[in-house]
Parts: structure tokens; sequence; C-alpha cells
């Protein structure tokens, strides 16, 4: 098993707050680690039909097992439970009496918001970062099979072929996730329309446009997008508000969250079909923005991240907002620095003036460079950019 980071803020929250959250999407590690933060507690999994049934129909009875408080697994299959949670830990008075999992966030936000407010520390744990594969796995793999291979614990643990597990979880989620979160009545439709958005992955968000190509409509399109993100398969990155007296780009950016499962939903089949492929910088960017934010989420910090676009097509992939501060960062896929690398980067600083912080160049290649306001870093180097 490798060790996760977040592991510190789950055990560090449990301090603090009667009931702690974990969600992300399935597979991710959630009951993992769970389990190995807090070894002594019950587990309990609502995936059995029949654990789901008692706490159903009899959620007193159910809870007076657990007065020592428990793990509750994928806690969004029995809702009902989350009205009695609240009087249980308002009575009780602990801390850390209940983990709960889950991978439906808007499921289980609604209920938070209705019953747990102020009771709960909610975490994200997404599929495994690069800090956490060099720790876990001893070394870090080529890029190309990185980026190929996602993530997912499951395939590093158990050294599974990644296009044959992300066949079976795709599947799986389809069969299981979205007729549960929404009246989908067409499941290929719906298959197509993910595939649709795997070649989006870095595009700016056009939903119309997104629905015509799938044969939907836009308000189909934005509720099934709904529950993508709601799976925390995908994430939309917002345009940086402060306009600089420029034009600029309003519309969000769509991303996967594990360049695996966007692999795999792009019929990529080996990793050597990354070398020349047409997506592959929009694949690099995705795997950048997503180390990004796990490095975030798994330190406990507020994500912060925009990206910032002209009309005339000057762009800065990412901008990390501190304060009134903005930390640009310029992602490429290449293995060699271009003098034009720099170029988006410098227009941006020189306009951005005194809100502008030293700026990064992120690429595919292994060698750092230090530039006027510019520090070039190789993907291997992700986890030190400043949080």
């Amino acid at each position: 098993m490798i060790p996760r980071e977040l592991q510190h803020q789950i055990l560090r929250a449990s301090k603090k707050y009667p009931l702690v959250g974990i969600l992300g999407p399935r597979q991710s590690g959630k009951t993992t680690l769970a389990q190995m933060a807090f070894p002594k507690k019950t587990y309990i999994s609502f995936e059995n039909p029949q654990i789901r049934s008692f706490a159903t129909h009899d959620p007193q009875g159910f809870f007076k097992q657990y007065a020592k408080g428990a793990i509750l697994d994928e806690i969004q299959r029995v809702p009902s439970l989350f009205s009695y949670l609240q009087t249980i830990v308002d009575e009780r008075k602990s801390k850390g009496m209940f983990i709960l999992t889950g991978s439906q966030n808007f499921v289980l936000m609604e209920n938070v918001t209705q019953s747990l407010a102020g009771r709960i520390s909610l975490h994200k744990l997404l599929p495994l970062s690069l800090t956490e594969l060099k720790k876990g796995v001893g070394k870090i793999p080529q890029l190309n099979d990185l980026l190929f291979s996602g993530g997912y614990p499951r395939i590093y643990d158990q050294s599974l072929q990644p296009t044959d597990w992300l066949q079976n979880y795709v599947e799986t989620y389809l069969e299981r996730d979205v007729r549960s979160l929404k009246n989908v009545g067409n499941l290929s439709s719906f298959q197509k329309f993910i595939r649709m958005c795997a070649a989006r992955s870095g595009q700016l968000l056009n939903l119309s446009e997104l629905g015509n190509d799938c044969g939907i409509t836009h308000n189909t399109a934005k509720a099934w997008l709904s529950v993508l993100e709601a799976s925390f398969l995908v994430f939309q990155l917002a345009p940086h508000y402060r306009n600089f007296n420029k034009r600029l780009k309003k519309s969000p950016k769509l991303y996967f969250y594990d360049t695996g499962l966007l692999c795999y939903l792009l019929g990529i089949t080996k990793p050597q079909e990354l070398v020349i492929h047409s997506q592959r910088g929009a694949i690099f960017e995705t795997f950048v923005l997503s180390e990004l934010i796990k490095q975030r989420l798994n330190h406990g910090i507020p994500l912060n991240f925009y990206f910032w676009q002209e009309q005339r097509k000057r762009e800065i992939d990412c901008l990390i907002e501190r304060g009134e501060k903005l930390t640009p960062v310029e992602i490429k896929s290449g293995q060699t620095i271009a003098d034009d690398y720099f170029d988006h980067l410098r227009y941006w600083q020189k306009m951005a003036g005194r809100f502008a912080s030293k700026a990064y160049l992120v690429y595919a290649g292994d060698v750092r460079q230090k530039r006027v306001d510019v520090e070039v870093i190789p993907w291997t180097a992700l986890d030190e950019i400043s949080l």
C-alpha cells in the first residue's frame, strides 16, 4: 500500500471535529486511507445490500451498535443517515467519532449543508500524486508511462495493465454511479459524451458545441457534465477575473483529474503513442494542473488556480493567486527549452506589473534553468512549486 499525504490532514481534523469526510472518485484509495488512519475503528461498507437495508430501515438500531464511532464507507448510498448523525454527534460531543467516505460530491454536499454544517471536516482524495509515487513506488516512471497509467492506486499496488483496469472502471462507473445520479436513459450516448469531453481536455468549454457533437441539448450537456464533476472525474478551471484593461476569454477550461483515464478515453493503447499524439500537449497540461491541485488538497490549502487568455490567443496556462500577487505557470510538453516558451510569460509579467510574482515554466525535459524572473523546472520537480 502506498502511503497517502492526506493522512496527516485527516488525523489532525479528527482531533477537532466529530465527523471527518473523505471525498473523491471511486478507487482513489478512500477506504484504504480511512482504515490506515483509523485502524481501531469498525469498518462498515454501504455497498453491502444487507447493511444498507438495516441502516435504512432501522437507523437507531444501526447506530446503537457503534457507540464509539466507525468508518462509514460510501455513505451517500444511505442519505437518510445524515440527520441521525447530526443528533448523535451533538449528544455525545466526541471528536473523530465517525469517518465518512463518499464518491458522489453533490449528494454528500447537499446533506452536509442541510445536516452536518460545522460538525464535519471535508477532505478530497484524488488518485496518487507524483510525490506519493516517488515515496511509494521507489522511483518515478518514465513520463509517457506515467501519463498513460495515471494515478489510480490499484494499478500500482497490483501491477495491473492500465487499459484493462480503466476499461472496467469506466463500464462499472457508467452502470453503478450514473444511473444513481441522473436519469441517463442512453448510456451509450453518455459514454460518447465522456469521450468527447476527453477530446476537449485543456480547451475552452463550449456546452452548446459539445452538445451538438453528441446529439444532445445544451441543458443535457450541462447536466451530464455536472455528473462527471460530482464524481470527481473532471474539473473546470476558471479564467482570472482581473483583466488588466484587455479583452479576455470568459469561458472556463475543462480538464480531467487523471491522465490515465484521459488516455483511455482518447483511445491511446500504449505509452509510445504519446510521443507523437496530437493531444500530447493537452494531456501533459492536464497532468501538471492535476498535480498542482493534488498538492494543495493533500496539504489542506484552498484551491486558488485560474488561467488567463486574451482574445488574441496570448495565454498563461495557470495563475496561482496569493492575495494581490499572482504566480504565472506556463506548461510545455516539449523536452527541449525553446526561446518562444517565454514569450507569453514575459508579456504577462510586463502587463501585470506589481501584481506579478516569480514565474515558472514546467516542461517535459529534465534540466533546470534560472532565467530572469522565470524558473524553469522539469516535470519531476512539480512538487517544488511554492504552495
